[in-house]
């Protein structure tokens, strides 16, 4: 048995006595936790949607019966779309340890000063990098996601030499720079970055790198599990973290696709306070095995290639077509509502197509702009307005158009 045997056995019992929801999994399914011995016994236990956590939580209100500790042990409480409550790691936790190990194999180092651009607005991204860096000994600037040229202000004032967010932020920050009459390589200190929460582009990582002269990590991370994968080379296969259990798995029957096979990302992690079994992330991936059943999960890749479902990334955060439909349900004349992220220059374009009657186009514009923007966390760049009946009932409520090799 391995590291993970154990642990995976400590957690599904610790769960299983202390979480509800997890006992009552167990129980529809038929299995107790003597049956779940090590990794290989995962299948046995049916996969759980995130859809299902938003019912569960729905039900029994706030953490839908998945708790492991006293509620007056969890430090903070966080929000996703969903929604989802989602509680922060305990203190000891490994996610921790593998966090930080993830910031090293980029090339974070004691001494650094981070400027961490990702939001601490309700979602954990910055809380959980900040964190991450402290532990490893950097100082941390909470830019979150403040005004560009502040956070200029802040990386030459503070000579910062790390920087934690999503690429495109960081991109528009050097070319503020470059705007401002700053050579970006030689007036800043900046060395290394670590990027989450949108895709890296295979262009875009060289010209940070080639251009720019810095040391990128491309982290795959989700607001429950923390980080999953990272990528600090070429291509765009992204090598698994120790931690939590990853499987890539055929989204109807749960069970393992092969090497080169796509299926959905299937975590398992080792929380006590939020146990985390087998649960579906949504995310699509391919499966780089280079020895099936041998090998170890550090030695395993996946490759991103979508969402199972509806929803899509918008500069970082999940949009819900859902979502759209209730903001704008509370505009009087909207009939139906779209939305469509593109990708023009490496940054995300989001518009937002809605089909009104009734009503002056002029005086509604703002109105869905906050409204969405309100209830997704996710500005609008443009709101377009089509005929009724352009939008066939069975459209999808979210369109990906950007071309992530361009």
């Amino acid at each position: 048995m391995t590291d993970l045997d154990a642990k995976l056995r400590e957690t599904v019992r610790h769960a299983y006595e202390n979480a509800p929801a997890v006992r009552e999994r167990f129980e529809k399914a038929g299995i107790m936790p003597s049956d779940i011995q090590g990794v290989a016994d995962l299948p046995k236990i049916p996969v759980l949607p995130k859809d299902e956590i938003v019912a569960l939580q729905q039900a029994n209100p706030p953490f839908g019966g998945m708790l492991g500790i006293p509620p007056e042990k969890v430090t903070h409480i966080f929000f996703s779309p969903g929604p989802i409550y989602e509680p922060a790691p305990e203190p000891d936790e490994g996610a921790w340890d593998v966090a930080v190990g993830a910031l090293k194999t980029t090339g974070f180092k004691p001494g650094d000063v981070v400027l961490n651009s990702f939001t601490y607005h309700l979602v954990p991204a910055g809380y959980l990098f900040d964190n991450a860096l402290v532990r490893l000994g950097c100082t941390v600037v909470p830019g979150g996601t403040g005004s560009a040229e502040l956070q200029l202000k802040m990386m030459q004032d503070l000579k910062v030499t790390g920087y934690s967010g999503t690429p495109s932020f960081l991109m528009s920050l050097i070319k503020k720079a470059e705007a401002s009459g700053l050579d970006f390589k030689n007036d800043l200190q900046l060395k290394t970055a670590i990027f989450s929460a949108e895709p890296l582009p295979p262009t875009l990582r060289q010209t940070f790198v080639e251009e720019y002269g810095l040391a990128v990590g491309n982290a795959y991370a989700t607001a429950d599990f923390g980080l999953l994968a990272l990528n600090t080379g070429d291509g765009m296969a992204m090598p698994l973290l120790p931690e939590p259990i990853i499987e890539v798995v055929d989204s109807e029957t749960g069970q393992p696709v092969g090497p080169g096979e796509a299926g959905e990302v299937v975590a398992t992690n080792f929380s006590r306070a939020y146990p985390l079994i087998r649960i579906g992330t949504g995310d699509m991936a391919m499966n780089m095995d280079p020895n099936p059943g041998q090998s170890q999960q550090t030695e395993r890749s996946i490759i991103l290639v979508g969402r199972s479902g509806e929803a899509a990334k918008v500069r970082g955060m999940f949009v819900h077509p859902n979502q759209l439909r209730f903001a704008t349900g509370q505009i009087p004349g909207v009939q139906k509502v779209q939305g469509v992220v593109s990708r023009p220059e490496h940054k995300d374009y989001f518009v937002v197509r809605v089909e009104v009657e009734g009503v002056d186009e002029t005086a509604v514009t703002d109105r869905i702009k906050t409204a969405v923007q309100g209830l997704c966390r996710v500005r609008v760049d443009e709101v377009e307005f089509i005929a009724p009946g352009s939008l066939a009932d069975n459209a999808p409520g979210m369109v990906d158009a950007r071309d992530w090799q361009a």
